[in-house]
């Protein structure tokens, strides 16, 4: 392993390759079993590989490589618990806000029942693209600063959006 740590560390891609092929399914597991989510587990396991490729400059000789790599796996659990509390929290208080404001134009061309019908979708949807979609439909931001935030490619936050319009779609027809 310690071979392993220097090949990483000197940016040699068929390292991480073979650290990836090596520790996959354990992260995925590990994962799987905090969030019980296969698509959160699948994205966390790419996170914690792109923060150790990132940070590979900054790897430790001193500490094992498996150390390592496991406080990256605990890290990247807690930032995005910490990301699903805070807009859970945003959320609300949006929620909040709308509910004491006068309603908007955009509001007013909704029926009661199209507005029930988009907010059960939302909540049917998973975590993630419920995330994606709020933040691209309510608070304006763009597939770049979505992708940034929520630290997912540009092309998933489009997949996610293209599915939660679809979702929309079917259901107000």
């Amino acid at each position: 392993m310690e071979d392993l740590l220097a090949a990483i560390k000197s940016g040699d891609h068929s390292a991480l390759e073979q650290l990836y092929d090596a520790w996959h399914g354990r992260l995925y597991g590990y994962f799987y079993k905090k969030t019980s989510s296969k698509y959160l587990s699948e994205e966390l396991v790419q996170i914690a590989f792109i923060k150790l490729w990132n940070s590979r400059h900054q790897l430790s000789t001193n500490w094992p490589l498996e150390v390592q790599l496991l406080r990256i796996m605990k890290t990247s659990l807690i930032d995005l618990l910490r990301k699903e509390v805070r807009d859970a929290k945003a959320y609300q208080l949006y929620n909040q806000h709308i509910s004491q404001v006068a309603p908007t134009q955009q509001t007013e061309d909704f029926s009661n029942e199209q507005l029930q019908i988009v907010e059960k979708v939302m909540e049917a949807m998973p975590p993630v693209r419920k995330k994606v979609f709020h933040l691209s439909r309510y608070r304006g931001l763009s597939h770049k600063q979505i992708a940034i935030e929520l630290a997912i490619s540009p092309k998933t936050v489009e997949n996610h959006i293209t599915q939660a319009l679809k979702q929309l779609r079917h259901l107000l027809k």
